[in-house]
């Protein structure tokens, strides 16, 4: 496929839709009748179900289009919308279709990695507001390019990453700050998710229904093969990031949220497939080190696969070291604190009561991050957001250095202002790729 975006737009485009090349900016406040907010879905597989569902049970918005290379699951899920729902919903197999309907107001992406950031330029590029799924890139080029794009044509970008959302976590930021633990040095991020053998299964005919160029996009096009199409991309480069690029997004974002801190200067990972002998690309077990030598911080990051030890109870979560104890955030929703020598029990907080502070951000979860994003859609007001597109770039941007590291086997020296490593053309190549032509990020976005 040799069309870009704007080029297929000015194909495709009715005479009566008035679409030019440049791309139309949508006023914020265009919501359709009675301030309804219309959304579109891109990718239905897995987590866009949550996505509809969350976008459903929000005030006067509607879920009008679904987006999928896979016509197969597109039918389902419009057959599961209509039980649901008692209501109709269009769908579409090409996202360019959705980014040329005016009557789309916000597009939620829940597609595979490698199709994240150029999903997001897109629809801003359209005048849409997006929210989209950890990571919010596939590599720390296009993460940039993104945040570019969301300045430039004044969007509103949400990353998912719901814990931002969550009062309890909230809370344990403002303890961190205050210095409840005394000075924070130390983040340690844990991805411990039960993950097993996927095999091989080779090569295969495209099944009818999907269009595989399409959902290949911007990555190299393999042949066709169950070990990608649908789940298991996540464990090949190409199109997913491991698990430090997909479950662990929510922890890495929150190490950095919590030590305040940006992209590191010194990054080192060692792992391995010690499990499985399958066709997996990407490590099942990984141990990265972050060094931020400036601001006397360090972060840990911990991936494994199959049967371990919990930490302080926690599987998926993260610990906060100081001086005076410990804070330890279990899941997207629950922290708990240990002070002293003696690990005296102290401040906790769950979103399944009331947090103690009382504040008032908005339910956790996603349905409450995807009320943070409606809220600040209506008002365009990015400020608001409790994930904004930086959020996005920065949290992916660790795991990727994380994951860059891994692969050439050394210790890495980068840059965070010029978001380049020093004096290292073979790691400065992996911080983009080569797009295939047609889905290429653009320079200029």
């Amino acid at each position: 496929m040799k069309s870009t975006r704007r080029s297929f737009l000015k194909k495709t485009a009715v005479a009566s839709s008035g679409i030019i090349a440049a791309p139309t900016i949508v006023s914020s406040q265009v919501f359709g009748a009675n301030d309804r907010i219309n959304a579109a879905v891109l990718g239905v597989n897995g987590r866009g179900k949550s996505h509809i569902k969350s976008l459903m049970v929000q005030n006067n918005v509607r879920v009008a289009t679904l987006c999928d290379p896979d016509m197969n699951l597109l039918k389902e899920r419009q057959k599961s919308f209509k039980e649901t729902y008692n209501k109709d919903v269009a769908l579409e197999q090409d996202l360019r279709r959705v980014m040329d309907n005016k009557d789309i107001d916000v597009v939620s992406i829940a597609s595979p990695n490698h199709w994240h950031a150029l999903s997001v330029i897109w629809a801003c590029q359209a005048g849409k507001d997006v929210y989209v799924e950890k990571p919010g890139s596939h590599n720390i080029w296009e993460g940039r390019k993104m945040v570019e794009a969301a300045h430039k044509y004044d969007r509103i970008v949400q990353h998912g990453v719901q814990l931002r959302s969550s009062p309890a976590i909230n809370e344990a930021i403002e303890l961190m700050r205050d210095g409840y633990i005394g000075r924070v040095y130390m983040a340690r991020g844990l991805v411990f998710r039960w993950r097993g053998d996927i095999g091989d299964q080779g090569f295969s005919p495209v099944p009818k229904g999907i269009d595989y160029d399409l959902w290949t996009g911007p990555a190299p096009k393999r042949p066709f093969t169950r070990n990608l199409v649908h789940y298991n991309w996540h464990w090949h480069w190409d199109y997913g990031n491991g698990d430090v690029g997909n479950q662990g997004i929510h922890e890495t974002d929150l190490c950095m949220w919590g030590l305040d801190v940006g992209l590191p200067s010194k990054i080192t990972s060692m792992g391995g497939k010690f499990l499985w002998d399958d066709c997996k690309e990407v490590p099942e077990v990984l141990t990265s080190v972050y060094k931020y030598p400036d601001e006397g911080k360090i972060i840990q990051f911990e991936v494994r696969p199959w049967c371990t030890n919990t930490e302080d109870g926690a599987t998926v979560g993260n610990i906060f070291y100081g001086d005076k104890g410990i804070l330890v955030v279990d899941g997207y929703d629950k922290y708990k604190t240990y002070l002293g020598k003696d690990r005296t029990p102290g401040k906790s907080g769950d979103d399944g009561g009331k947090a103690a502070s009382g504040m008032d951000r908005g339910a956790g979860g996603t349905d409450g991050h995807f009320a943070n994003f409606i809220e600040a859609v209506r008002k365009h007001d990015k400020s608001i957001l409790n994930g904004p597109v930086e959020t996005a770039h920065l949290s992916s941007g660790l795991a990727h250095l994380g994951n860059i590291a891994y692969r050439l086997d050394r210790v890495l020296t980068f840059n965070p202002k010029s978001e380049t490593f020093v004096n290292d053309q073979e790691a400065d190549k992996m911080l983009t790729r080569n797009y295939r032509e047609g889905f290429e990020v653009p320079e200029n976005v």
